[in-house]
C-alpha cells in the first residue's frame, strides 16, 4: 500500500507498512514455537487500511445507541461505522482469526492475528465472539453447537457473541453476582439486576451470561453459564440497554449496561461447574489481551522507531542520539521479552485447552499460571511502552490529532480489562498454593535451562526458585501483600530463560544478547551494560533482523 493513498500518512510512520513482514521478532517467535505462518496479508491491512479505520474510528464515528425507532419502538440497536463493521466481517471471514482454533486446532495463529490487529476495540469484538464460540464448541448441547460455524466465520451468515459477566456491585468479584435464573419448563429467564459493563452490546447476536439458578449457593460456585439470544422466540428484543459508556479509549467496540426482565437463556454445560467455564472462557480472553497489549506496544514502537529517523534536532536524527537508542533499545526489550513469555502461555494453553472441570490436569493448571503472568506483565509493557513512545514524539505525543497519544488511552485499558493486576496476583497465589502450578513451572524451565547451556539463564531459574519458595512461606497477608511483585520477577525470569532458549535453537546470537540484557535491566534492577553499547543499532532494528 501506497503511503501516498491516504492523508493518514502525513500524522503516522508507521502507516502503509506491512506490519508482520517487518516485524522480524514475531516471526522468529513463532518458529521458535514451530508454528509455520505467513500473516503477510493480514500485515498488509492490519499496517494500512485497518489501522486508519481504528484511528476514523476513535475521533470522528463512535458507535452511537438507536434506543428508538421513528415509529416510536424501543429497538436498543448500537450504530457502528460501515467501514468498521466491513472490516471485522473482513477480519473473521477473509482472514480466518476465529477459524484457526477449531479448524486447525491452532491457537498461535489466532493468537498472532490479535496482535496485529492490535486495537483493544476491534479486538475485544474479535475475542467475545471467539469467546462464545469456544464455551459452545466445548460445553454447549447439540443444539447451540450449531451457532458455532456462524461465530467463527464458516458460514455465509456472521454471528457476533459477547462475555457478559461484570456487575456493579461486584466488579471482578463475581461471587456477589445478583442476576437469577429460573427455569420455566421450556428454557432459563434471566432477571434481578443489570450486567455493568457489557461490551459489544447492541452488536452481538449472542452473549454469555453469568447467572444464578434459582435455589442455588452463594458465591461463585453457585452461578451458572447461560448463552442468552439477542432476540427471544417470538422476534422480540431479549434485553433492554440502558446506556452506552463514555470511555477513554476502546471506542470501536460499543460497551453499555444490560437490563434483563424475563430475558430468555439457554443453559451451557452443567448448571453447578458454571464458574469453571467462566473462568476458563476468561483465559482465553486474557491471553487476547496480552497480544493486543504487545499489539499497542509494537505500533507504539513503529511510530516511534520510523519517527525517529526521518526527525533531526540538534543538527541530526534522533536516532543518532544515545539516549532515544537507549529509551528505543528498552522498548524493544520489553516488547520481545514480553512476546516470548506471552506465546509460551500460549503454547501451554494450545496443549491443555481440552481439558475439563472441575479437576482438569497438571498441564491445564500451569497453563493458568502462565496466563496471570503473561497478562500483567504485557499490559505493564504497553503502558509503559506508548508513554515512552508518546515521550520520543514530545509535544506533538499528547496531540490529540497524531496516533501515538490514541496508543497510549489504548493501552491504559490493558492492566484494568479481564482482571486487574491484583487479580492475577491473587489468581496466581490460587494457582500456586492449591494447584502447586508452580512445580510444574520449575520442571519445565530446569528443562529449557539445561538445554540453553547458559550462565543467565541458570542463574535467573535459582532466582526465580528462590523468590517462589520464599513467598510460600509467607502467612496469608505478606502472601497477598507481596504476589504482585512475584508476578513481575516470574514475568522477567520466564522471559530471560526463553530469549537465550531462543538464541541457541535459532542460533540468533542477537536473543542471547537480549537475554542478559533483559536481566540486568528487569531483573537486577541494573543500568545496559556498557558491552552492547555498539550492539544498540543493530539490536533495535527489527525490520532487518538477521
Amino acid at each position: 500500500m501506497s503511503k501516498g493513498n491516504s492523508p493518514f500518512s502525513y500524522i503516522s510512520s508507521a502507516y502503509g507498512k506491512n506490519h508482520f513482514n517487518i516485524d522480524k521478532p514475531l516471526q522468529k517467535i513463532l518458529e521458535y514455537f514451530d508454528v509455520k505462518a505467513d500473516f503477510s496479508k493480514l500485515g498488509e491491512f492490519a499496517g494500512g487500511e485497518l489501522y486508519e479505520i481504528a484511528e476514523h474510528v476513535d475521533k470522528r464515528a463512535r458507535p452511537i445507541h438507536v434506543m428508538w425507532s421513528v415509529n416510536g419502538e424501543r429497538v436498543d440497536e448500537v450504530w457502528i461505522d460501515p467501514s468498521l463493521r466491513a472490516a471485522i466481517k473482513r477480519l473473521i471471514k477473509d482472514f480466518d482469526i476465529n477459524k484457526f482454533p477449531y479448524k486447525e486446532e491452532n491457537w498461535h495463529k489466532h493468537y498472532a492475528s490479535i496482535y496485529l490487529v492490535s486495537d483493544p476495540g476491534i479486538a475485544c469484538i474479535l475475542t467475545i465472539t471467539n469467546q462464545t464460540a469456544y464455551a459452545l464448541y466445548k460445553y454447549g448441547s447439540e443444539e447451540l453447537k450449531k451457532y458455532v460455524p456462524y461465530l467463527i466465520g464458516d458460514s455465509d451468515e456472521l454471528l457476533f457473541g459477547a462475555t457478559w459477566f461484570t456487575e456493579i456491585q461486584g466488579g471482578s468479584d463475581l461471587g456477589s453476582n445478583l442476576v437469577e435464573a429460573e427455569f420455566n419448563g421450556k428454557y432459563w429467564l434471566l432477571k434481578g439486576n443489570t450486567k455493568h459493563f457489557a461490551s459489544g452490546v447492541g452488536l452481538a447476536d449472542l452473549a454469555l451470561v453469568s447467572a444464578r439458578p434459582m435455589g442455588s449457593k452463594s458465591g461463585a460456585k453457585g452461578l451458572s453459564l447461560f448463552l442468552v439470544p439477542k432476540k427471544n422466540n417470538k422476534g422480540e428484543k431479549n434485553f433492554l440497554i440502558r446506556r452506552l459508556k463514555r470511555k477513554s479509549g476502546t471506542n470501536s467496540v460499543p460497551t453499555g449496561e444490560v437490563e434483563f426482565n424475563s430475558s430468555e437463556a439457554y443453559l451451557i454445560g452443567e448448571k453447578e461447574y458454571g464458574i469453571y467455564y467462566i473462568t476458563e472462557d476468561l483465559m482465553v480472553s486474557r491471553l487476547s489481551n496480552a497480544v493486543g497489549a504487545l499489539g499497542i506496544a509494537r505500533k507504539s514502537f513503529l511510530e516511534s522507531y520510523y519517527y525517529s529517523q526521518s526527525r533531526k534536532a540538534f543538527g541530526k536524527a534522533l536516532i543518532e542520539h544515545p539516549l532515544i537508542q537507549k529509551d528505543l533499545l528498552e522498548m524493544e526489550l520489553m516488547i520481545e521479552g514480553g512476546m516470548v513469555v506471552t506465546f509460551k502461555a500460549i503454547d501451554q494453553f494450545q496443549k491443555s485447552w481440552k481439558a475439563m472441570p472441575p479437576f482438569y490436569n497438571e498441564q491445564y493448571h500451569y497453563a493458568r499460571l502462565l496466563t496471570h503472568i503473561s497478562k500483567h506483565i504485557t499490559a505493564e509493557i504497553a503502558s509503559q511502552v506508548s508513554r515512552m513512545a508518546m515521550e520520543i514524539h514530545g509535544g506533538i505525543g499528547f496531540l490529540e490529532e497524531f496516533p501515538i497519544e490514541r496508543l497510549h488511552r489504548e493501552a491504559l485499558i490493558t492492566p484494568i480489562w479481564e482482571g486487574t493486576g491484583n487479580i492475577q496476583a491473587l489468581e496466581m497465589l490460587e494457582a500456586m498454593v492449591k494447584k502447586e502450578a508452580h512445580r510444574q513451572l520449575i520442571r519445565d524451565l530446569e528443562g529449557i535451562v539445561n538445554e540453553a547451556k547458559d550462565e543467565i539463564a541458570s542463574k535467573t531459574l535459582d532466582f526465580i526458585k528462590d523468590k517462589a519458595t520464599t513467598l510460600l512461606t509467607y502467612r496469608e497477608y505478606e502472601m497477598q501483600f507481596y504476589s504482585k511483585d512475584l508476578l513481575l520477577t516470574l514475568g522477567h525470569g520466564i522471559s530471560v530463560i526463553l530469549l537465550s532458549h531462543m538464541g541457541r535453537k535459532l542460533g540468533i546470537e542477537r536473543f542471547t544478547m537480549l537475554s542478559k540484557i533483559y536481566y540486568e535491566r528487569f531483573l537486577m534492577g541494573r543500568s545496559i551494560l556498557r558491552d552492547y553499547i555498539s550492539e544498540i543499532r543493530e539490536l533495535i532494528n527489527m525490520e532487518e533482523m538477521k
